[in-house]
């Protein structure tokens, strides 16, 4: 007899498997997790571990981002519906796994290069820096659900068909897709301050 999950429990919303994933930037493959779990809800046991959010999966990492702001504040469940009808259009429209999409976008709308302000003698100076895997994930699971908020806010469009049209904007590395926007305004500044 066999105990634990099975591979069908492992099934991201019962229906797509993570284990097909390919992440094609090597910088991110540390830090974008791919190992499902039955319910992707840790309980926020990462919290106080140094670098502990590379440990929770990139879809629940998703569910939390979208699960800040506005009417979402703190409600997990509706988070996890928006994700998962989004996640269903996304493969309605693209006939690929949507976590592969979702991988690639989150690649696509990552800054590599960010401003910070050095101060010589009272003068702020603007010095370009590498931005670390870390952050670029991050910055890209925050521009990513924004830009769903943003487009479903006064909207007929409902926001589980905003997430999607965002996420898939951002794999195809298309400027409508406001993560995207705003990596390439970012990259821009920073090219200035070099």
């Amino acid at each position: 007899m066999k105990y634990g999950p099975t591979k069908e429990d492992l099934l991201v919303f019962g229906k797509y498997d993570a284990s097909e994933v390919e992440i094609s930037d090597p910088a991110l493959r540390n830090y974008i997790n791919l190992n499902p779990r039955v319910v992707p809800h840790t309980h926020g046991r990462h919290v106080r571990i140094p670098f502990g959010k590379r440990n929770v999966f990139i879809v629940e990492r998703l569910i939390n981002k979208v699960m800040r702001k506005e009417y979402n504040t703190g409600k997990k469940m509706l988070a996890y519906s928006i994700v998962k009808e989004a996640f269903e259009i996304i493969e309605k429209k693209t006939k690929k796994n949507p976590i592969q999409v979702l991988v690639d976008a989150i690649v696509n709308a990552g800054p590599r290069e960010e401003v910070v302000r050095l101060k010589y003698g009272g003068i702020a100076v603007p010095k370009s820096v590498d931005t670390s895997s870390s952050r670029r994930v991050d910055i890209a699971l925050r521009n990513i659900a924004e830009g769903a908020r943003r487009a479903a806010f006064k909207s007929k469009r409902n926001i589980a068909s905003c997430l999607a049209e965002e996420i898939i904007a951002a794999a195809n590395n298309e400027s409508r897709s406001f993560a995207v926007s705003k990596k390439e305004e970012v990259e821009r500044v920073a090219k200035s301050a070099r």
